[in-house]
């Protein structure tokens, strides 16, 4: 899978329990991309936690490509991952930018579909996910990008339920990282 440093090591342990504590549900509920699951996963109650972000940002940093300039992902579940990761980007006094793609385009003012910093065009853009089950929210994230002239080569999620968005990604050339996949839920005997 992915080799941490031996701190991110802790840190992706301890995210981990977090996650089953906060996030982890067993149940019927019906997803974003409307499958049926017997497993929900909700991160932003981790991801809206101090620990819980600072985790998620410390892993997400280490994991993203080198050649990023930028982070970004589709509003709401990413606002706090990209806002998480440049702050502690900058705290490691590291550059890095961030734009919060909008579910639709802003009707009135500049019409921005787009949030943040004005970056040049061929900018690399890698984008952030909490959980990515068909990488439809992706996708749409990566088209808009790609609309806008930047360069996306990867995703980055907390969490692959591992029902296509791999595969989905791959075919628009994207390589999907995760820290987590539904295994990892499923192998600790979660009993929510």
């Amino acid at each position: 899978m992915n080799n941490f440093s031996q701190e991110n090591n802790l840190n992706k342990k301890n995210l981990l329990k977090l996650l089953i504590e906060k996030s982890y549900k067993k149940g019927n509920f019906i997803l974003a991309s409307g499958k049926e699951s017997a497993h929900y996963l909700n991160c932003k109650p981790v991801s809206l936690n101090g620990k819980g972000l600072q985790l998620i940002s410390n892993l997400f940093l280490e994991l993203m490509d080198p050649s990023s300039k930028a982070v970004a992902g589709l509003t709401l579940g990413a606002d706090p991952l990209v806002s998480g990761v440049i702050l502690t980007a900058a705290s490691k006094g590291l550059l890095l930018d961030a734009l919060i793609i909008r579910k639709e385009t802003k009707e009135y003012g500049t019409k921005a579909g787009l949030e943040g910093p004005t970056l040049k065009e061929e900018t690399v853009v890698t984008v952030l996910e909490d959980v990515v089950t068909t990488a439809g929210s992706a996708i749409k994230a990566i088209k808009k990008l790609r609309e806008n002239n930047f360069i996306v080569k990867e995703v980055l999620s907390i969490v692959d339920r591992k029902e296509g968005g791999y595969e989905a990604l791959k075919e628009h050339n994207i390589q999907l990282k995760s820290l987590f996949s539904i295994e990892d839920f499923l192998m600790n005997n979660v009993q929510n």
